[in-house]
């Protein structure tokens, strides 16, 4: 958390303002910043951060898997939430002309010269910022986009041939396919009747072909109801009012009754349905 749709609709909200009262930041010029917590910076100190960053003029914002990427009248700004990461666009200052006070665990604050500001909040500390010229020096790296047209039903086929893994591991790994977690991975596996531990080269065509549809109907579904809120991290979404099976271990399958287990696969709590989801 947060997983592709909850950042997507971060990225669609810094456009249009609709978590932030209508506020947004394109066009937006920097005119400083305030490091609360200078390892939030990833590969540049906070001295040269705000030298490089003062005066330049917020271009776009979009999403590269988990990043939000900030494209810079000069820079890129990449940023990755990880496990407890948001964002919080408001007004900076009262109407008297005093600060708004920050709120806990906020890391990392820009401050526009109308007087708006972007608050990178982390509580857990594992979310990153960078900075760089160039940002295919961390995206590069990435897997395709699961919603990218160009990714077909061959292609998949083959990425999952040319691989002897389990299939949600495969799936969550970024350099394999970039923005999926735990919860859309699980949703999708379910609604594609796939194993998590089926081995990747072992599915047909058909198999492959409609796991792809079903990876895409999740994500799809999941930026429609704008994400999943299921903790105190990421608020506004609903998604999680029609899961499945993710978290509602010992509930009835939607499907066919059979309770809902929890597992762990690859490390990470699974959810699944012992009789829609059967090992082959």
């Amino acid at each position: 958390m947060p997983e592709l749709p909850e950042v997507e609709t971060i990225v669609r909200s810094l456009h249009e303002g609709t978590r932030y009262g209508g506020l947004n930041v394109i066009g937006q010029q920097v005119r400083e910043t305030t490091v609360l917590w200078e390892r939030t910076l990833e590969n540049i100190s906070p001295d040269l951060f705000q030298n490089k960053i003062a005066g330049q003029t917020v271009k776009d914002v979009y999403r590269r898997g988990k990043f939000l990427v900030f494209t810079l009248s000069s820079d890129t700004l990449l940023m990755h939430l990880r496990m407890s990461g948001d964002l919080r666009v408001e007004a900076g200052f009262w109407p008297d002309g005093s600060k708004v006070p920050l709120q806990p665990h906020d890391r990392l604050v820009l401050w526009f010269a109308g007087g708006l500001r972007m608050a990178f909040n982390n509580p857990r500390k594992f979310g990153r910022i960078w900075m760089m010229n160039d940002p295919q020096t961390v995206l590069g790296v990435l897997g395709p986009e699961p919603l990218d047209p160009a990714l077909t039903e061959g292609i998949f086929l083959a990425m999952l041939q040319s691989h002897k893994r389990m299939l949600k591991p495969l799936l969550m790994d970024q350099h394999f396919l970039a923005g999926l977690g735990n919860i859309y991975t699980d949703e999708a596996l379910f609604r594609a009747r796939l194993h998590p531990r089926a081995i990747s080269n072992t599915l047909t065509a058909k198999q492959s072909a409609f796991l792809l549809v079903q990876i895409r109907t999740v994500l799809d579904e999941g930026i429609q109801r704008n994400g999943a809120s299921i903790d105190w991290v990421y608020r506004g979404g609903d998604f999680q009012n029609v899961f499945n099976v993710y978290g509602r271990d010992g509930e009835p399958c939607p499907r066919c009754r059979t309770e809902i287990e929890r597992t762990l696969v690859g490390q990470r709590g699974t959810h699944i349905c012992p009789r829609c989801q059967r090992m082959q």
